[in-house]
């Protein structure tokens, strides 16, 4: 009896283990009275901390779907643009380096108020490339605008 017990108890903690590494979640929201259709030029603020050019991947996306888009350093605003992005990017190691989290804020460039915010998490069992991060974020960021 002992014995069962004992295999039950460790069966249920390695699949709750297991089970706590499978995580995924992607979020998006965009501010009530917000128009990103009408935002066709950005600002992508290259975070200081940065090493792996996920500007350049927002960058890439947002052209890719017909908009115009410059990268730099955080300006005084207000930006020469119509949306500023801005972003974080949280980096793991599990064998190799992986995306855990991106977060990215569309703002409006006189004074830097979030317009709309996604964000995308994955462990290393769901993991994503940073090129699908940024994807999954945008493409949820503008599925909430219509």
């Amino acid at each position: 009896m002992f014995k069962k017990i004992l295999f039950t108890s460790l069966f249920l903690a390695v699949l709750s283990s297991l089970s706590g590494c499978a995580v995924n979640r992607a979020t998006a929201s965009v501010t009530p009275g917000s128009n990103l259709e009408a935002m066709k030029t950005f600002y992508v603020v290259k975070s200081p901390k940065d090493e792996k050019d996920v500007d350049q991947l927002i960058k890439d996306f947002l052209v890719k779907k017909g908009y115009s888009v410059t990268t730099g350093p955080e300006l005084t605003p207000p930006y020469q643009a119509d949306g500023v992005v801005t972003y974080i990017d949280k980096w793991f190691w599990d064998i190799t380096m992986y995306m855990l989290e991106l977060t990215i804020n569309i703002r409006q460039p006189t004074n830097n108020f979030p317009v709309a915010v996604g964000n995308s998490f994955h462990t290393s069992l769901t993991r994503k490339s940073p090129p699908e991060m940024v994807d999954e974020v945008l493409t949820n960021i503008y599925k909430n605008a219509k």
